[in-house]
C-alpha cells in the first residue's frame, strides 16, 4: 500500500510540474494574442458582466488595440494582428469608425458590438458558452489578466482530460504524462491559450474522448458461482460506463453551446468511426455491445445538435458558405453557393497540401500516430480517428486560403499525436493481466491491456485473461 501512494503522488507530482512550467512559459505572453475576433467575444462577454453594448464596444476595442501593439508581425493570416504602421491609436479610431458605421446602417441589436453587419454578428451571438465562461474572470481580472487566465485554466483542464484518457484507456502513467506534455506543446495549447472560443470548445472535446473511452470498457464480468460482480473492480467497471455517458453527453451539451458546428462534427465523427468498428467486431464474431451503445449515444446527440441549432434559428451550413463567398455578407448572396464552394475547397486543400509538403511536421506527427495505434491496439484507436475527422471536417466547412497557415480550424486534427504517439511509451500489449490493478488517472501503473478487469477463465482458459471488445483474439 504505501508504495501505490508513492506511485499516485508521483503522478500527481508530475502532473503539477508539468502544469507549472506551462504556466511560467505563458507569462511571457500575457497579452498580444488578440485575433480580429477576439473583440466580438470580449464584448459579448462584457455585456454578460452588465455593461451596456456601447460601454462593452468600446473595451473589447481598447484590449483589442493594445494587443495589437504586442503582437509580432507574422506572415500568418489570422494571427496577423497588426497592420504595418497602425499605432494603438489609429486602431482605435478605425473600430470605432466602423462601430459607428454599421449602426447607422441597422446594427442596433444584440449582446455584440456592431462591429460588422448583425447577419455576420449573429455567428458570434450563437456561441454563448465562451462568453459566459468568461465573465467571472473580466469581473475579477479585467480584459488584460483575465483573457490570459482563463486561456490558461483551458489549455490546462485539455491536457489533464488527454491525461486521464490515456490513463482509462489503461496506459502507463509516463504515457499519460507524455500526452499531457505534448497536448501543451503542440498547437493545441496554443490555440487553447488564444482568447477565442476554439480553445474551450477543444478543452470539452477532450471531456467527450474521456467519456468515450470510459463507455468502451469492459463492463465488470459476473462471478462464475454466485453470479455478482464482486472486488473493487466490479464497483469501478459499472460506474465506468455510466459515467462516460454522463462526460459525453455533458460535454457535448456545453460544447454546443461553445462552437455548435464542432460539437455537431465531433459527434457525427465518433457515431461514423464507432459504428464503422462495430462492424468490424462482427466480422471477427466477438461482441459489439459496448461500441454500438457509445455510437448511438453520440448518433443521438448529433441529431438533437442539428435540431437543436435548426430551432434556434442558428445560422447553418448554408450561411457559412455564403459567408466565405460574399466577404461575410458584404456582397449579394449567391442563388447557388455550392459549386462555388467546391472551387474554393479544391484550392484550399490543393494549398494546403503543399504547405504540408514543404513543412511536414504534421504529417510526420501523423505517421508516427498511425504507427503508435497499430502497433498497440486500444481503445484510444477510435477515438482518436474521430477526433482527427472532426478537425478535417471543420476546416472542409471553412476553405478560407486566410486560415492556411492557421491551425485553430483543424485543431482536433492535433489531438491524434497528442493521443496515439504516447502509446509508444508503453510495452507491446499481452494476452493477460494482473487481476485489479486499476489506479487514480495520474497515480499508479495499470496494464497494458484496455481493460484492466479480470474475469474467471473459462474452461481450458488462464485466470486473469483480460478481454475487451477492441482487443485482439
Amino acid at each position: 500500500m504505501p508504495n501505490i501512494r508513492r506511485k499516485q503522488h508521483l503522478g500527481l507530482i508530475g502532473m503539477l510540474l508539468i502544469a507549472v512550467a506551462f504556466a511560467g512559459l505563458q507569462l511571457t505572453a500575457v497579452t498580444g494574442r488578440a485575433s480580429p475576433d477576439t473583440k466580438n467575444y470580449l464584448s459579448y462577454a462584457l455585456s454578460f458582466s452588465g455593461e451596456s453594448r456601447q460601454d462593452a464596444g468600446r473595451m473589447a476595442i481598447a484590449y483589442s488595440c493594445a494587443s495589437g501593439q504586442h503582437a509580432s508581425l507574422s506572415p500568418v493570416p489570422w494571427t496577423n494582428r497588426k497592420a504595418v504602421g497602425e499605432s494603438e491609436e489609429q486602431c482605435v479610431r478605425r473600430l470605432n469608425d466602423s462601430v459607428a458605421y454599421w449602426t447607422r446602417h441597422g446594427n442596433t441589436e444584440g449582446m455584440t458590438a456592431p462591429f460588422a453587419n448583425q447577419r455576420f454578428m449573429a455567428i458570434f451571438e450563437a456561441r454563448p458558452g465562451y462568453p459566459l465562461f468568461l465573465v467571472p474572470f473580466l469581473t475579477v481580472l479585467g480584459p488584460t489578466w483575465g483573457l490570459w487566465l482563463a486561456g490558461l485554466v483551458i489549455a490546462l483542464a485539455g491536457s489533464v482530460c488527454v491525461l486521464f484518457t490515456l490513463r482509462a484507456a489503461g496506459v502507463s502513467r509516463r504515457a499519460g504524462l507524455a500526452g499531457q506534455a505534448l497536448y501543451l506543446a503542440l498547437p493545441t495549447g496554443t490555440v487553447a491559450m488564444n482568447p477565442l472560443s476554439d480553445g474551450l470548445s477543444l478543452a470539452l472535446g477532450t471531456v467527450v474522448l474521456l467519456g468515450c473511452v470510459l463507455l468502451l470498457r469492459d463492463r465488470p464480468r459476473t462471478d462464475v458461482e454466485s453470479g455478482t460482480s464482486t472486488g473493487r473492480t466490479a464497483r469501478a467497471g459499472a460506474a465506468g460506463p455510466r459515467t462516460g455517458a454522463v462526460l459525453v453527453a455533458g460535454g457535448l451539451a456545453l460544447m454546443f453551446l461553445v462552437r455548435y458546428s464542432q460539437a455537431l462534427l465531433l459527434a457525427v465523427a465518433l457515431a461514423a468511426v464507432l459504428l464503422v468498428w462495430s462492424g468490424r467486431l462482427r466480422l471477427k464474431r466477438r461482441p459489439p455491445g459496448p461500441v454500438l451503445r457509445a455510437a448511438g449515444l453520440c448518433g443521438a446527440l448529433a441529431a438533437g445538435s442539428y435540431a437543436g441549432a435548426h430551432l434556434l434559428g442558428w445560422p447553418m451550413g448554408q450561411d457559412s458558405a455564403q459567408d466565405l463567398l460574399t466577404h461575410h455578407y458584404q456582397r449579394p448572396d449567391l442563388p447557388n453557393p455550392w459549386p462555388e464552394f467546391l472551387v474554393q475547397e479544391g484550392v484550399f486543400w490543393s494549398a494546403w497540401l503543399r504547405r504540408q509538403a514543404d513543412q511536414p511536421i504534421l504529417p510526420v506527427l501523423l505517421a508516427l500516430s498511425a504507427w503508435a495505434l497499430l502497433r498497440r491496439r486500444s481503445v484510444v484507436l477510435p477515438i482518436a480517428l474521430a477526433a482527427g475527422a472532426a478537425g478535417l471536417l471543420n476546416q472542409a466547412g471553412h476553405p478560407n486560403l486566410g486560415q492556411l497557415y492557421g491551425y485553430r480550424l483543424i485543431v482536433f486534427v492535433w489531438l491524434l499525436p497528442a493521443l496515439a504517439i504516447p502509446l509508444f511509451l508503453d510495452r507491446p500489449p499481452t494476452d493477460t493481466a494482473p487481476h485489479d490493478t486499476s489506479r487514480d488517472p495520474a497515480g499508479a501503473e495499470e496494464p497494458s491491456d484496455m481493460t484492466a478487469h479480470a474475469a474467471p477463465a473459462p474452461a481450458g482458459g488462464t485466470p486473469g485473461e483480460v478481454r475487451h471488445p477492441m482487443s485482439r483474439s
